[in-house]
């Protein structure tokens, strides 16, 4: 298959039967009662799921959602209204109940709707999932699932699971904008379970994201996402329990990205600043961090999961830099906040469906590489800690964290020795972005499969890093 086949956009499907006519009158009954923007937001989702466990293909499930979302704003007030129902007595019902918000006597004519077409593609799909029937898709869960039970005897339990979904949206607004967009999603993971004596470890792995069924033969082999998952699991039989104190740290490249989505990544939303909760929100243009520190948020990377044509406003997004060489530069906007704050849009808008509000969200976060090679870093350590997989973790407001680590190493005069589990990494955000004294060349991104929780919405998103060194960090284990 070409690089040009590959590129070619999912072609979009009107499932809404909603004229430019029939969304102009509805803009136009949402603001009524007044108010500063409306706009309307229509979703059709279809999914499918199949999954693998006990020698047999234990559940298949498919589902398909229609709805539609209508939002007006009011200087900081936001009205917002919803239906899965688009008979125009429903869609009537919804524009009013957005509209109950503005009570002012502003009154904001809707201006005729202009399509906008899309000059780019970031998603990456040659056999498009959701056309596909369930045959081929069992057939890559089969193969992960027995690559994962044969890779070692002591797995004893197996799970494999392909999960794929196709997303059309139309957005609407007063300022005219009416855009459309396509957005397929894939993901195959493998679970493993081993069990030695009385011990008992999971291994997990994974892939996937803005792709075809075609990912899983030209570029991750769900063998290999099996066997993966298993030697995890059999590894950490072997593993003793993390030590207890204060300690260099060295965290692993792609995996450790989870640390600067939740440490970093949250906080630089715009809404949390604007409402002045984050710790950043008064250290705008200001130095929190070393030098070394660069993050970026790219929803524009092709294929990855937290990529996407446009944001769920209708903003084309943009790769926007949010600390520069230890210096805050940009917080991820949403309509709402950059109109408040006067700053521009970034296309960081995101909901988890028609049902919920837009709000600023990560896509694909990262801290950008360095100049020392991993294997130097790893060297510079006498005694200390490498941490390698992340189970999650939880950052407060004022940016105290604590992150579990399912996986690491002892460090041993600049050798990774003994394989550790059950740590934690405690910290603050400021303190331990200023104790990052050695940073990698080789930066990597975590697995193809992660999803970020804000205020109730689930969205697919990407995180990663090269390896990097912190110079003095707690680590919580056995002492």
């Amino acid at each position: 298959m070409s690089d040009t086949n590959l590129i070619q956009p999912i072609p979009f499907e009107d499932h809404f039967r909603l004229s430019a006519e029939d969304l102009q009158r509805t803009l136009a009954i949402a603001l009524a009662s007044g108010g500063d923007f409306a706009e309307i937001f229509l979703e059709f989702r279809a999914y499918n799921f199949v999954m693998m466990e006990e020698d047999i293909i234990k559940e298949t499930a498919e589902s398909v959602s229609l709805g539609l979302g209508i939002r007006v704003l009011s200087g900081e007030k936001t009205g917002y209204g919803y239906t899965n129902d688009l008979s125009p007595e429903k869609i009537r019902r919804a524009a009013l109940a957005a509209s109950a918000i503005a009570n002012s006597a502003k009154t904001v004519q809707a201006i005729d709707l202009r399509s906008l077409p899309l000059t780019h593609n970031y998603y990456r799909v040659g056999e498009a999932a959701h056309r596909l029937p369930l045959e081929p898709k069992i057939a890559l869960v089969k193969e992960a699932y027995r690559a994962c039970q044969a890779a070692d005897p002591a797995v004893n339990k197996v799970k494999a699971g392909i999960q794929d979904s196709i997303q059309f949206v139309t957005i609407a607004n007063s300022e005219g904008l009416l855009v459309s967009d396509a957005r397929p999603m894939v993901k195959l993971t493998c679970t493993a379970i081993a069990e030695k004596g009385v011990l008992r470890e999971f291994g997990y792995s994974g892939g996937g994201g803005r792709v075809g069924l075609e990912y899983f033969r030209d570029v991750l082999l769900p063998e290999d996402i099996g066997r993966e998952a298993a030697r995890e699991a059999v590894g950490l039989l072997e593993a003793k329990d993390a030590p207890a104190g204060e300690m260099p740290v060295v965290l692993s490249p792609g995996h450790a990205g989870v640390l600067i989505h939740e440490a970093v990544g949250h906080l630089l939303e715009a809404d949390f600043n604007r409402k002045k909760t984050s710790i950043f929100w008064d250290k705008f243009g200001k130095k929190v961090g070393s030098e070394l520190i660069t993050i970026y948020d790219d929803p524009t990377i092709p294929a990855f999961r937290g990529s996407y044509n446009i944001d769920d406003e209708g903003t084309p997004p943009h790769k926007t830099i949010l600390i520069e060489k230890g210096v805050i530069k940009g917080l991820l906007q949403d309509r709402l906040s950059a109109g408040l704050m006067k700053m521009p849009f970034t296309g960081h808008a995101r909901r988890q469906d028609y049902s919920d509000m837009p709000i600023p969200r990560m896509a694909n976060t990262y801290l950008a590489p360095g100049k020392t090679p991993p294997e130097d870093i790893v060297k510079s350590v006498k005694k200390g800690f490498y941490a390698d997989r992340f189970q999650g973790g939880q950052v407060e407001d004022s940016g105290k964290f604590t992150f579990s680590v399912s996986s690491g190493f002892l460090i041993e005069n600049g050798r990774l020795t003994a394989p550790v589990k059950q740590a934690t990494l405690i910290g603050s955000n400021i303190d331990i972005l200023n104790k990052i004294e050695m940073v990698g060349t080789d930066l990597t991104f975590s697995l193809q499969t992660g999803t970020c929780s804000k205020d109730g919405q689930d969205v697919p998103v990407m995180d990663g890093c090269p390896t990097m060194k912190i110079a003095k960090m707690t680590v919580g284990g056995h002492s």
